[in-house]
């Protein structure tokens, strides 16, 4: 499962203890999908745990929370959230898990609530990916196939 993260600041006299939402280990490099997407950075075994909604994390909008925002926040904010049409709530993912990108013929499964796990194994280098379709309830009003 994902694990406690224990990072130390320059002066080494205070300790952030951080909840890692991405269950392996995996770098943001450009993507031949789209822009940046998120990498393998070890193997990853068919069915393992990739991500998890970490509420400590993750931001959770409702409508009226985004009609608050700023126009040029509100589109930063919709360039990475996705609408979970169970909640009919936006989610932003806090981590690198943002970079998912997406594919009609993906190695990670995000159709579960609040999880993603890989559907095969994922070679370290690999590209992640997911069927945006498969949660974001808004896919419609993308530019994306």
């Amino acid at each position: 499962g994902c694990k406690f993260v224990t990072l130390a600041c320059y002066d080494k006299s205070f300790i952030i203890q951080l909840i890692n939402m991405l269950c392996v280990k995996t770098q943001v490099k450009r993507s031949p999908i789209s822009g940046l997407g998120l990498f393998a950075d070890e193997k990853i075994p068919k069915g393992r745990l990739v991500w998890k909604f970490e509420p400590k994390i993750d931001s959770l909008l409702t409508e009226d929370d985004l009609s608050e925002l700023t126009e040029v926040a509100k589109k930063q904010f919709l360039n990475y959230a996705y609408f979970d049409s169970h909640t009919k709530q936006y989610v932003l993912c806090g981590d690198d898990a943002r970079f998912f990108n997406h594919s009609e013929t993906p190695n990670c499964d995000d159709s579960h609530n609040n999880i993603t796990v890989a559907l095969r194994d994922i070679e370290q280098g690999d590209e992640l990916t997911v069927n945006y379709h498969s949660f974001d309830g808004q896919m419609s009003k993308r530019n994306i196939p």
